[in-house]
C-alpha cells in the first residue's frame, strides 16, 4: 500500500548539495574495519553501496565516525582517515556510492577521553579537556577483551590544541582526496569536542574553558579548518545538547548551544545535525524550546539546514519538517536493517527488524545481509 510523505520526500538544497529528498543516514559505528590499519574493506563498500541509491535509500549518507589520528581512536575495529591505506579504502566506498547516484560525507572523529591506553600510541594516556576519567564509560580494545573501563585521560596543554585542530583539517583533506562530497564534524555524544563544549566536563582555566564563548571555541575552530578544505557549503556539524552519554552534562545548555550554533552559523555551514533523542533522553517541552532556539541561532547567523535525529519514523519526519522544526531527518537503526528504507517508507513497509547483537563488530551477518524489498 502506497503511503504519501510529500514533505519528507520533497527535494531540498543543503549547503552546496541538491538532494532528491530529506531521508538521510546518520553516522553509525559498526566496527568492521580491516585489521591491522583500521582500513575500510570490501564488506564496508557493499554496506554503503546498498544504501547509496537515493531512489530507494538515502539522499545523503554520513559515514560512521572516523578517527582523524591514532590518538583519536577509542574502540577496536573503527576506521581512520589518517593513512594512505585508509584513503584508498574509503575511495572504494565513495566510488560505489557515487555509482549509485548518491552523496556521502565523512564524519571526522576524535574520542578524547573515551579510550584506553591499549588503543593509544605507545600506551599513552588518552587526551581531553580535563584529567577526569569518565567513570561510567567502557570500551572494547580487542576481539577478546569484552567491555573494559576507559582509562584516565591527560589534560591537553593549551599549546597542543593547534595540533589537534590540524589533525581535523588533515582528516578533511584526506576525505576530499578519498572522494567524499563533504565532512561532518563530530561534536556530539561525549567525544573530545563535546568534552570541551560542556561545563560538566570542561574544567579548564585557559582560553578554551570557563565561558560559553571559550568552551565553544575548539568546535568553531575545527569547523573553520574543515571549511578551509571543502568550503562551508560542504561542512556539517553534529551536536547532542541533551545527551548524557559518557558522563556528559552542562549547567546551561541553552546558553552553551545557542552560543555554539550562532558561531557555526556565522561560518555558513551546510547543516547542523542535532541528536534530539539518545540514551533514554526524550523530547519534551523544555527540550523542544532548546532545539528551536538552537535552530534559530544557527540560521539567523547564516547557517543553512537543521537535520533532526533520534527516534524518527517516516510519520514523525513528515510532521516535524512540515512544522518547520527541521529541514531533513537522519535515520539510524532503521537504515541498519532496511538498506532501501525510503522505498519501504513509500509503501508503508514492511520493515526488517534489526538485530542489535550484530550492531558492533562481526562479519557480514547483520551488516550486509538484510534483504531489500526486491529480494524478499
Amino acid at each position: 500500500m502506497a503511503h504519501s510523505f510529500p514533505t519528507l520526500f520533497s527535494p531540498v538544497t543543503i549547503g552546496d548539495l541538491s538532494l532528491a529528498h530529506r531521508v538521510t543516514i546518520a553516522p553509525l559505528t559498526r566496527s568492521r574495519s580491516a585489521q591491522p590499519g583500521d582500513v575500510p574493506q570490501d564488506m564496508n563498500v557493499t554496506y554503503y553501496r546498498q544504501r547509496g541509491n537515493p531512489e530507494t535509500g538515502a539522499s545523503l549518507i554520513v559515514s560512521e565516525a572516523t578517527q582523524v589520528s591514532p590518538q583519536g581512536k577509542g574502540y577496536a575495529f573503527t576506521p581512520g582517515i589518517h593513512s594512505d591505506e585508509q584513503v584508498a579504502g574509503w575511495k572504494k566506498v565513495t566510488d560505489a556510492v557515487h555509482a549509485e547516484g548518491g552523496k556521502i560525507f565523512l564524519q571526522l572523529w576524535h574520542v578524547g577521553r573515551i579510550s584506553h591506553v591499549d588503543l593509544q600510541p605507545d600506551g599513552q594516556k588518552p587526551v581531553s579537556s580535563t584529567d577526569k576519567r569518565a567513570e561510567h564509560s567502557k570500551t572494547y580494545v580487542s576481539k577478546d577483551s569484552g567491555m573494559v573501563p576507559v582509562s584516565e585521560p591527560r589534560r591537553l596543554e593549551t599549546s597542543e590544541i593547534p595540533g589537534l585542530i590540524a589533525e581535523f583539517k588533515a582528516g578533511a583533506q584526506r576525505s576530499k582526496d578519498a572522494g567524499f562530497d563533504g565532512v561532518e564534524v563530530h561534536g556530539a555524544n561525549g567525544y573530545i569536542i563535546d568534552q570541551f563544549t560542556r561545563d560538566g566536563v570542561n574544567d579548564r582555566e585557559d582560553a578554551y574553558g570557563g565561558t560559553a564563548d571559550n568552551r565553544t571555541r575548539l568546535g568553531f575552530e575545527i569547523a573553520q579548518a574543515a571549511c578551509e578544505v571543502f568550503g562551508a557549503g560542504r561542512v556539517g556539524y553534529r551536536i547532542s545538547p541533551t545527551g548524557t552519554f559518557s558522563d556528559m552534562s552542562d549547567s546551561d545548555p541553552m546558553n552553551t548551544f545557542t552560543t555554539l550554533a550562532s558561531r557555526l552559523g556565522s561560518l555558513g555551514l551546510a547543516y547542523l545535525h542535532v541528536v534530539e533523542e539518545f540514551g533514554g533522553v526524550e523530547r519534551d517541552a523544555k527540550t523542544e524550546d532548546l532545539f528551536a532556539s538552537i535552530k534559530d541561532a544557527f540560521k539567523t547567523t547564516g547557517g543553512d539546514a537543521y537535520i533532526g535525529n533520534g527516534g524518527y519514523t517516516a510519520e514523525l519526519g513528515e510532521e516535524r519538517i512540515k512544522a518547520g522544526k527541521c529541514d531533513a531527518v537522519a535515520y539510524g537503526k532503521l537504515f541498519i536493517s532496511n538498506p532501501d528504507l525510503k522505498a519501504r517508507m513509500a509503501q508503508d513497509g514492511p520493515y526488517n527488524e534489526w538485530d542489535d547483537s550484530s550492531f558492533y563488530g562481526g562479519t557480514e551477518k547483520g551488516y550486509i545481509d538484510y534483504p531489500t524489498l526486491s529480494e524478499v
